[in-house]
């Protein structure tokens, strides 16, 4: 069985927007929830196929092995829950009287699109309702209508290399972000160097344990022709994230540095110039990330995890031993001179502050630690993003419960306040922000903005 934490039904959920959070987007209340969660799909609801597949792009973000999850090659990478206005009241009230799947009288929801992190012990589930239509449920309570991804048409393309295209170049986020994984491990192995809430090595031996033909490091020339025919034949992808485990030896005879940028300097002026380029690794040397400047990078994510400093050394262990906290953030600072502070943005790992055992027990004391950190960054032009924690089954936090739902929300809150208090502009790289716009599909962060 999957932890679950404070799982709620449709109509406490309402009420704990109603009276305490109304002034958060309720798609983003619903949002956290599944995401925390997770959820599963009924055979009827992934009866037709043609929608985009899950990629399994870097991690699982999934509650259970795949192995117990027979279905996880079937289904979507996202999900986009709405409601239909012809049959919304329009009003923000969610019907739960009736128990039949009937979505009229549904809270009018604005688009919203979600990760899918599989979890078979969820209370949500995606399923058809009597006239066939796609709906997700808690309980027995319809909350939505739901579509899949398209799929984007540069996936039914050719290609010289004998690999499926979502393994080279996968979309997500709506096909907005093309996710380029190119070295599929970590060189921080095992549970005394890999961060504690990492599963990047764990997806590894679950992929090829499953047959999927899961390179391990990538061809750069396999990504540029990748990139050259999402370019020629696609309209709705604007940017690339090139990423990977971390190199703390040598990779192929290179150090992390130029392990990563051969691949932007393989990419023609046109291509940089098409996408918008980041790229997610560790916190470089000054000198290093203007390396990246001059190769054609345009943003830069060291992620730094988590906050508070003892939780730091216990969940990033090997980041703590190969570069250091205190280090890892001055570098996190001085890389704004190279890229300019609104290009950098470091994620979180939201949630894992509360992980069980080893973090807080107290969800305030949690949220005004990572608020502290927010606030630091913030203050001087930096923004960064969080995802939300994903307890995997073969991490070292696997078995822990999620945070609560409120513990989400309290920190969406914030992190909006302190972002309108330093009056920052909306991180670039991401598309539009605000609720029924955004496309950022592993938290409600850009929902909120």
């Amino acid at each position: 069985m999957t932890p679950v934490r404070d799982a709620y039904s449709a109509a406490a959920l309402l009420k704990i927007w109603r009276e305490d959070y109304a002034d958060l987007p309720f798609e983003a209340v619903v949002k956290q929830d599944v995401l925390r969660q997770g959820l599963s799909f009924t055979a009827a609801a992934l009866a037709d196929a043609d929608f985009k597949k899950k990629d399994y792009f870097i991690f699982t973000f999934d509650r259970a092995p795949l192995v117990d999850m027979p279905d996880h090659k079937r289904v979507p990478e996202e999900i986009r829950i709405f409601t239909d206005p012809s049959t919304s009241s329009g009003s923000r009230d969610l019907s739960v009287a009736g128990q039949a799947p009937d979505v009229a009288g549904v809270a009018a929801l604005e688009p919203t699109v979600i990760s899918v992190r599989l979890n078979p012990d969820s209370p949500y589930r995606v399923d058809c309702d009597a006239a066939g239509r796609l709906v997700l449920l808690n309980g027995d309570t319809v909350m939505s209508r739901v579509l899949f991804p398209p799929i984007p048409a540069y996936y039914k393309e050719k290609y010289s290399f004998d690999k499926p295209i979502g393994e080279v170049a996968p979309a997500i986020e709506w096909g907005y972000l093309i996710y380029l994984t190119v070295f599929r491990n970590c060189q921080y192995f095992g549970k005394d160097e890999e961060c504690q809430f990492c599963d990047i090595n764990h997806n590894w031996r679950q992929q090829k344990r499953e047959g999927r033909p899961y390179t391990g490091v990538k061809d750069p020339a396999h990504i540029v022709e990748a990139l050259e025919k999402i370019a020629a034949t696609d309209n709705v992808a604007r940017a690339f994230t090139i990423t990977g485990g971390s190199v703390t030896g040598k990779l192929q005879g290179k150090d992390e540095i130029e392990f990563y940028l051969q691949y932007v300097r393989a990419m023609s002026d046109s291509l940089k110039e098409r996408f918008i380029s980041k790229m997610v690794i560790q916190a470089w040397e000054l000198d290093d990330c203007k390396k990246a400047v001059d190769a054609g990078v345009k943003i830069y994510h060291p992620n730094y995890e988590v906050w508070e400093a003892d939780l730091f050394k216990k969940i990033c262990p090997g980041k703590e031993r190969f570069i250091g906290r205190e280090n890892w953030i001055n570098r996190v600072v001085a890389s704004a001179e190279a890229f300019g502070a609104m290009n950098v943005i470091p994620n979180f790992v939201g949630g894992v502050e509360m992980a069980d055992g080893v973090g807080f027990t107290n969800e305030d004391e949690a949220v005004a630690s990572t608020c502290d950190g927010l606030d630091f960054f913030m203050s001087k032009g930096i923004v960064p993003r969080f995802t939300t924690w994903c307890p995997e089954p073969f991490t070292p936090l696997g078995e822990s419960a999620p945070p609560p739902l409120t513990y989400y929300l309290k920190l969406l809150r914030n992190y909006r306040a302190i972002h309108r208090k330093y009056q920052l502009p909306v991180p670039p790289g991401y598309g539009e922000a605000g609720v029924g716009k955004a496309v950022f599909s592993v938290s409600a962060f850009m929902d909120v903005l």
